[in-house]
């Protein structure tokens, strides 16, 4: 049905919109202990994000630049329509894709697309919609709302889990991350983490999360993780997201294999660098990609060094050292907006 929506100024030139990556650092509730599903923590970061343009056009068309594939596409297509359906707006643009992770690896690409593709939209046809509506138009945001809050605030970022009726989950917390640290992204480029009709049998499948458990994953969050953050006190910050990917990832370890890694390349490296470093360890959603934060850019550097000459990153894996991101995504109009790719 179609929404009543307040208008602004439609814009008939190009519009760029880039989403940012998020790593999600796990649920603090998947079994909804006290009546509340999941709950998530994670972060925003820089690099990998989605780039989509949309620009006024005759007919309704998708094209992609880069590796992205059809399934993109076709996703993009039904997207499109649905905003069309949902907000009775149907002049016909032409929506580009520049730029985007690859999908299901664990860095929040769909909700990306969905909130690129829906702001690009709503400010062409001069329609006031926030990240929250174009959430629920386009069925993101049902689990975790790190994504959408990360594209409207970038950050580290605690949500409460979704509301009744599948509301998209509120925000409680957001803390910058300190500028001087790193986190080293470990991807596994042949592989893709569970989704789709995979990861709902998945879930289904899972054992109730003990009421305990979970408890003891808000206590990490509330009393060690938020805190060294807003402290930018490295230690106790990295020892409680470790401490999160322990547990959640012994949880879903029998959908994943029996690790708290989808890939064992992955799981094998990030292992190696936690060991020698200390550093913040676990992996993103279903994966295959894996992190380590470090305390700045040297020791992450130092520790991915280290880690290529013993033979436990290379092959396969590609290695990305990424900051964290304190900003949302960004809307560029006009001619600005066919200028090169930032990044």
């Amino acid at each position: 049905m179609t929404q009543t929506l307040r208008h602004i100024s439609p814009v008939p030139s190009p519009v760029r919109v880039e989403a940012p990556a998020r790593l999600h650092l796990g649920f603090l509730d998947p079994s909804a202990s006290l009546g509340r599903h999941f709950a998530s923590l994670g972060l925003v970061i820089d690099g990998l994000g989605t780039v989509v343009d949309v620009l006024p056009s005759s007919m309704n068309e998708v094209s992609l630049d880069g590796p992205a594939d059809e399934a993109v596409a076709s996703r993009l297509r039904w997207q499109l329509a649905r905003l069309q359906g949902e907000t009775g707006a149907g002049h016909p643009v032409r929506v580009v894709l520049r730029r985007a992770p690859l999908a299901h690896c664990g860095l929040g690409s769909g909700t990306q697309l969905a909130l690129a593709l829906g702001r690009a939209f709503a400010r062409s046809h001069g329609i006031a919609l926030d990240s929250r509506q174009i959430a629920q138009m386009l069925g993101r945001g049902e689990r975790s709302g790190i994504g959408i809050a990360g594209f409207d605030h970038g950050g580290l970022l605690l949500d409460g889990g979704p509301g009744a009726g599948r509301q998209p989950a509120p925000l409680l917390a957001r803390a910058t991350f300190p500028e001087a640290w790193r986190v080293v992204l470990v991807l596994d480029q042949a592989m893709h983490g569970l989704h789709g009709s995979e990861e709902r049998q998945a879930m289904a499948s899972l054992p109730p999360f003990a009421e305990e458990r979970a408890a003891a994953m808000c206590h990490q969050v509330l009393m060690r993780v938020l805190p060294a953050a807003l402290e930018a006190d490295f230690q106790p910050f990295a020892d409680g997201v470790t401490a999160i990917q322990r547990q959640i990832g012994d949880y879903f370890a029998d959908a994943q294999g029996g690790s708290m890694f989808t890939s064992e390349r992955v799981g094998r490296a990030v292992e190696w660098l936690g060991e020698r470093h200390r550093a913040g360890i676990g992996q993103s959603s279903w994966g295959p990609t894996g992190f380590a934060i470090f305390p700045s850019e040297q020791a992450a550097r130092s520790a991915v060094g280290a880690a290529t000459e013993a033979g436990v990153i290379g092959g396969r894996l590609k290695v990305e050292i990424v900051s964290g991101r304190n900003s949302g995504g960004r809307t560029v109009v006009g001619k600005d907006a066919m200028g090169p790719l930032a990044g």
